[in-house]
């Protein structure tokens, strides 16, 4: 699974360098947003850009990497594309997380 992260002020920026969050890579993907989000200051931003597909796996996933950041931390989401921003609608996870439509947009926020 390959994640990156950098920092723009206190906004952790985790992107997702992966077309798909399944099955197959969950696990996997929750231990490496564990290491990218260990030393977050503030609020931590998932740029979902890259992201293609998404099922009930990957979408439990990104919900355990924001309860493994505690109450102190907020996860938004930015730039699903229209099937990952399908699966957070009929879900209603766009009701627990806030989605930006890009990046830039997530951090001016």
């Amino acid at each position: 699974m390959n994640l990156t992260s950098k920092t723009k002020g206190d906004t952790r920026i985790v992107t997702v360098h992966e077309t798909r969050i399944d099955a197959s890579v969950a696990i996997l993907f929750k231990d490496r947003m564990r290491e990218e989000t260990d030393s977050a200051e503030g609020r931590v931003v998932l740029d979902l850009s890259k992201v293609d597909f998404i099922d009930s796996s990957g979408l439990g996933a990104i919900v355990a990497a924001m309860k493994q950041l505690g109450s102190k931390h907020r996860m938004d989401l930015s730039g699903l594309n229209e099937n990952v921003d399908k699966v957070f609608r009929l879900t209603r996870m766009d009701t627990v997380f806030k989605i930006h439509p890009s990046l830039e947009e997530a951090l001016a926020a």
